[in-house]
């Protein structure tokens, strides 16, 4: 068997290291025009901030890939021919498969406003831009960044750290308001205007104003916001365009459905560009994220290898850092609550930590639904075990040690936790329980830590 891959990110990678276990004797070749090698782009940020150099992305030594025996074909994939199973590269070469993996992630989105084609008016996704974004900051003073998401975050923390001023314009009312509930809202907020960001809500740009080069964003409130650099990140869409003609199914990604099956035979999808037919429940159509691009690819290798297994993804998983402040999120989190949803919240007196509890009722049961963590750290096997099993928000809050995931000498905030959620139900207050430490997650008894026994065999993380 010859698989070919088309993309190099984090699902493509994931896709060949499995399937060469898999399957030791197929020939594996990888199509990319970015890099030599995958890098991770999560870590992009820090190599413009100067924290980390482009070899400290690599996750794998050079070496990987020859003991892999994965090849590697830099070229751009124009044009895919599935009735004939072959690729037309770039370059004008022609490259047969018998197996296509089609893993080319996304790219960053326009606005579509006049001027987004200057100089100095970019997104961030790829290492191309994060050498355009080199070469265009070069002496600049102020920064506009377009976009209330975690990118727009990023890249205005990038550009801080080079003393550029930055406005941050987001045209909702408030930053992630459509995800994250409004207390934590606003302490991304304030985070962020804590680092001298003019972070200003509801405005949006009507142009972008220059000759050749930016040199001010215009809203549409007819204000012009002095910049020589601005930064697009209004979010990603799947890379999908140069499969017209293929016979590859695409919607606003490559159709897919639990196995990463598209409907061509032997013609498989995966990563930012793959999207779901059938999602799981709780689960976007469409994911883009880190860690679910690495559970696709290990799913896909199975289907690829004639092993397939169904994607099985558990609980919503996300992390990101907003300049200072890290942030973690399990399973079901949302602004608006249904009516059989309720929200335990603590929130640290410093406004710099919180942990939000989502639970449903049933009768007069509660099942724990979901987790949002601000400044502190949990362990991701116990929210996930907890959500899981349903277990009951009183269970959560007595045992909330077992899921502290700070080092530890932190400050332990599980005291005051118990204390708050205690004053608002005197009527059933709880115990604390479980406290966190090294030899508490070393001892042989380990009931009550996540409301049943770590199954024999599994380690504690």
């Amino acid at each position: 068997m010859h698989l070919v891959i088309i993309g190099n990110g984090i699902a493509g990678i994931t896709a060949a290291r499995h399937v060469r276990t898999l399957d030791p004797g197929a020939r594996i070749t990888v199509v990319s025009g970015e890099s030599a090698h995958f890098y991770a782009r999560t870590a992009l940020m820090y190599v413009y901030m100067g924290q980390m150099t482009l070899g400290h992305t690599k996750p794998y030594e050079d070496r990987f890939w020859p003991e892999s025996r994965i090849g590697l074909v830099q070229d751009v994939v124009e044009e895919v021919d599935t009735s004939a199973k072959a690729l037309r590269l770039r370059s004008g070469r022609s490259l047969g498969f018998d197996r296509l993996l089609i893993a080319t992630g996304s790219r960053w989105r326009r606005g579509g406003w006049p001027g987004e084609h200057l100089g100095g008016v970019q997104g961030l996704y790829g290492l191309p831009d994060l050498a355009a974004m080199e070469a265009d900051t070069a002496g600049v003073e102020r920064a506009v960044v377009v976009g209330g998401g975690l990118i727009g975050v990023e890249m205005a923390e990038m550009l801080r750290t080079r003393g550029i001023g930055v406005t941050l314009l987001v045209r909702e009312a408030g930053y992630l308001d459509f995800v994250l509930p409004p207390e934590e809202s606003a302490m991304v907020a304030r985070e962020i205007r804590r680092h001298g960001v003019d972070l200003r809500f509801g405005t949006e740009v009507r142009e972008i104003a220059g000759e050749g080069r930016v040199r001010a964003v215009v809203t549409t409130d007819g204000e012009e916001i002095p910049a020589g650099f601005v930064g697009v990140a209004i979010g990603v869409e799947p890379n999908v365009g140069f499969l017209a003609g293929s016979g590859v199914e695409v919607g606003r990604g490559v159709l897919v459905n639990e196995r990463f099956e598209t409907n061509v035979p032997g013609v498989f999808a995966a990563g930012d560009c793959a999207e779901h037919c059938d999602p799981p429940p709780g689960r976007a159509a469409v994911e883009q994220l880190w860690y679910s691009g690495r559970l696709h690819g290990a799913t896909v290798a199975h289907a690829i290898c004639g092993r397939p297994r169904a994607y099985a993804p558990g609980p919503f998983y996300n992390s990101a850092k907003f300049f200072d402040l890290e942030y973690q999120v399990y399973g079901r989190i949302t602004p608006v609550l249904r009516d059989d949803e309720g929200t335990f919240y603590w929130e640290h007196p410093d406004g710099r930590k919180a942990v939000r509890i989502q639970f449903e009722r049933d009768g007069g049961a509660t099942r724990v639904v979901g987790f949002n963590v601000m400044g502190v750290r949990f362990r991701q096997i116990v929210c996930e075990r907890w959500i899981g099993e349903g277990v009951s928000l009183a269970h959560v809050v007595a045992h909330l040690g077992a899921a502290n995931f700070d080092p530890e000498f932190f400050e332990q905030h599980e005291p005051a936790i118990v204390a708050a959620y205690n004053r608002e139900h005197p009527e059933a207050p709880v115990v604390w329980k479980q406290k966190k430490g090294w030899r508490r997650w070393m001892s042989p008894d380990r009931r009550g830590l996540v409301g049943a026994d770590i199954p024999p065999g599994r380690a504690l993380p």
